[in-house]
């Protein structure tokens, strides 16, 4: 049985702080190189995500890892005691991106040839899962897998011309005979499927175990942070129930940030996080989680998730769950409309940590999603709290005393949460909005016990003002020193 990691590194540029070994204010390609030795032999994660956008870096990390770290990746194997896990494009919503999937589906055997020479004779592939993002259906996942063992690999039988060698003898053997595919479900309708198109996809095929990637920041971009949290909660349910229906074990993995917007995974939050969710068996581990926290208290976290054992999710009322994720929702959506200019107006101001492209959030695939556009939620996080008004708090407002009763329950940190959340509210930013979400907000507000942090205020004035004024010249500087406070941009 392989190893399933249980800390994801990722590259989602939620961090104010720049890491030592990175050049600039920004990361470049050949600081995610730097950045997963770093993850595996300093903070003890056991899996690297790679988004592949088409760089030249991107295709031969296992390379250059193995060639500038030969003693660390000797004793720490790739694809047995750590993990380089590719996210490649959906072709479906990434169409000019998507002749990189092919690429990257051809580097794996070429990554299997480095690594051979490197170990010696081993039967270990470093790279043998690719990530599917924005998962709709089984074909997408078929797709990749049937591509990959029918072109990537069934081509080495073939020959060139008649009577020729065959592509094998001439070039060699092509391994890995397969590639698994990692559903990455991120938008609600499909979350509430992965279930179903997780066992159409497994029908025909005999695998070990099947690891399952849920979103929760998109989730939250589209629906609200509630919402999010307890579809994912459904769709740990369910994936539990899959798991005993057809006798093969499910490994989700679950993609957390570092404010409860996002799924409020942070150094100071594993006991809770680890409550909340006992299903996960992956918990990422992103920017802000690295970088914006001090070394040591990083890496004992990420050691106590390696360590801790698994359990059954809790029980969840799915219909009671589900009337609740709809009711907020629209709330949410309806606030979203009116405060998406103005995040937008902030959200140019939100310092970029990586210059790679990741993909865009689901808003910029749908433009039409009820008419608005707003940027990728670390920045459309980042812009919200840096005018005092944490996107937590809305579409709360729609909540009953019963709906809290019922949230304490299938979420026992919810009050925790929302008022770490609403310590970052400044009041001033009524100033930006309008009276009714002013007034929505403090209902919100009144239901719950809050501490103002005081100092994250006088920098969100700071940059309410410059707003009001169009001042720009120290938003950014301004940002900055609020993100710090909390520990991430967004």
């Amino acid at each position: 049985m392989r190893k399933i990691p249980r800390t994801m590194s990722t590259q989602h540029p939620d961090n104010v702080t720049i890491p030592f070994f990175a050049g600039g204010t920004s990361f470049q390609g050949e600081d995610e190189i730097k950045e997963a030795y770093y993850v595996f032999s300093h903070l003890l994660c056991d899996e690297q995500m790679w988004d592949c956008e088409g760089k030249e870096v991107d295709e031969f990390v296992v390379k250059k890892l193995l060639t500038r770290y030969d003693n660390f990746f000797k004793d720490h194997q790739i694809g047995k005691d750590v993990f380089i896990t590719l996210r490649v494009p959906n072709p479906v919503v990434e169409r000019s991106e998507a002749k990189i999937l092919l690429e990257t589906l051809e580097s794996a055997p070429r990554s299997y040839d480095t690594a051979s020479l490197f170990y010696g004779d081993n039967n270990t592939p470093p790279i043998f899962e690719v990530i599917l993002p924005m998962t709709t259906n089984v074909e997408s996942m078929n797709r990749i897998y049937y591509y990959y063992r029918n072109f990537v690999v069934g081509k080495q039988n073939k020959r060139c011309f008649e009577n020729d060698i065959t592509i094998r003898e001439w070039i060699g053997e092509f391994k890995p005979e397969t590639i698994e595919v990692i559903p990455l479900f991120e938008d609600i309708p499909y979350m509430l499927t992965a279930d179903t198109i997780v066992e159409g996809y497994l029908r025909d095929k005999t695998v070990p175990y099947q690891r399952i990637f849920v979103g929760r920041s998109d989730p939250a971009l589209n629906y609200g942070m509630l919402p999010a949290i307890l579809v994912v909660k459904i769709v740990l349910q369910r994936l539990h129930l899959l798991q005993e229906k057809i006798k093969i074990p499910i490994y989700p993995i679950l993609g957390l940030g570092s404010n409860p917007f996002r799924g409020n995974l942070t150094p100071f939050s594993i006991d809770e996080c680890l409550k909340e969710y006992p299903s996960v068996q992956t918990f990422t581990i992103q920017s802000a989680f690295k970088y914006d926290n001090d070394e040591g208290l990083a890496r004992n976290a990420i050691e106590k998730i390696n360590f801790h054992q698994r359990a059954a999710p809790p029980l969840i009322d799915e219909e009671r769950a589900l009337s609740i994720t709809e009711k907020l929702a629209s709330a949410y959506r309806e606030q979203i409309k009116e405060l998406a200019p103005l995040i937008n107006e902030i959200a140019r101001f939100i310092p970029r940590r990586r210059m790679r492209k990741l993909h865009i959030g689901l808003f910029g695939y749908s433009r039409n999603v009820e008419g608005v556009t707003l940027p990728r939620v670390i920045s459309f996080c980042a812009s919200l709290y840096s005018i005092g008004l944490p996107p937590e708090l809305l579409g709360l407002h729609q909540l009953t005393r019963e709906d809290f009763d019922f949230l304490n329950d299938v979420y026992p940190f919810f009050q925790e949460d929302i008022s770490l959340a609403a310590s970052f509210y400044n009041k001033d930013v009524i100033k930006l909005i309008s009276p009714k979400i002013a007034k929505d907000i403090e209902k919100v507000l009144g239901m719950i016990q809050y501490t103002e942090n005081l100092l994250h205020s006088e920098y969100t004035s700071q940059i309410i003002q410059a707003l009001l004024f169009k001042k720009e010249d120290t938003l950014i500087e301004n940002i900055i020193a609020a993100g710090k406070i909390r520990r991430f941009l967004g």
